[in-house]
């Protein structure tokens, strides 16, 4: 950061002497002979230390320093005096005008010092503006994030809502069909059976979920599954049971965009149809 530093004093000697003295430490040192051609440097370039005369003609130090303040309260402002009102430097410093007193003669070392301390003040203020613009705006898109994420959990459970209605209208459906069905997975054992089904079957054990398809339906159903190859989609097959009377199987292989694998086996009672 380039440390822009403002010197005003009526007395050109002074202005020169400081300017010597300070230059060796990579200022950038702009120079006014009144308060008011300060105000004048102060509209054109960004200063973050002043250090100013206090006996000056029309308008003194302190009294430039309160204007400056008004305009430019981030700027760091120092008077530099060897006469001055005493109650006038302490009122002023009292209301934040004048960040230090320095008086004349100098000691260089301590002036040197002073506006070292002073830019890193006016460093410290500017840094944390700077941090604090940054966590604005962090928080701002963090903000917004969270609207979206809260917008996206919505609609997901929205989603979701009609997800779980669908099933339970599936599994509702599915049910209440006048016929048997069973999903039953590649293993051949019955995975989903409906209330027909059981109605139908009338095992013993109570559910036929768990069950091997041949151990509730008999190794009639046998030849019924080794004739439904690979090539075909759908099978049919009418098979008289002692104990549940002719039944139609209707086989269909799961589809291709089904995440199951396995078949729906229907069972319609041949009295039913």
């Amino acid at each position: 950061m380039d440390r822009q530093l403002l010197l005003v004093d009526d007395e050109k000697n002074i202005l020169r002497a400081l300017v010597r003295l300070l230059r060796k430490d990579g200022y950038t040192i702009h120079t006014a002979n009144s308060g008011k051609e300060g105000l004048e440097v102060l509209k054109k370039n960004d200063i973050g230390v002043i250090l100013s005369d206090e006996r000056m003609p029309e308008m003194n130090g302190v009294e430039f320093l309160r204007e400056v303040k008004q305009l430019y309260p981030d700027t760091v402002r120092m008077v530099l005096s060897g006469y001055t009102d005493l109650q006038s430097v302490t009122d002023a410093i009292n209301e934040g005008a004048i960040y230090k007193f320095l008086t004349k003669p100098w000691e260089d070392d301590l002036i040197r010092k002073n506006i070292e301390q002073a830019f890193q003040q006016f460093e410290l203020v500017k840094e944390n503006e700077r941090l604090s613009v940054e966590l604005k705006t962090a928080n701002d898109e963090l903000n917004a994030v969270n609207m979206e994420l809260e917008k996206y959990v919505k609609r997901k459970s929205r989603f979701s809502d009609v997800s779980i209605m669908t099933l339970q209208v599936s599994q509702d459906v599915l049910e209440n069909l006048p016929m048997g069905v069973m999903g039953i997975d590649e293993d051949k054992i019955i995975a989903v059976a409906n209330l027909k089904a059981h109605e139908i079957i009338k095992p013993g054990t109570g559910s036929l979920v768990g069950f091997s398809v041949f151990h509730v339906l008999g190794e009639g159903i046998n030849e019924f599954y080794n004739r439904f190859n690979q090539e075909d989609e759908v099978l049919y097959e009418r098979i008289n049971y002692e104990q549940y009377g002719e039944l139609d199987l209707i086989i269909t292989r799961m589809g291709k965009n089904s995440r199951a694998r396995g078949v729906v086996l229907t069972i319609i009672p041949v009295g039913d149809e």
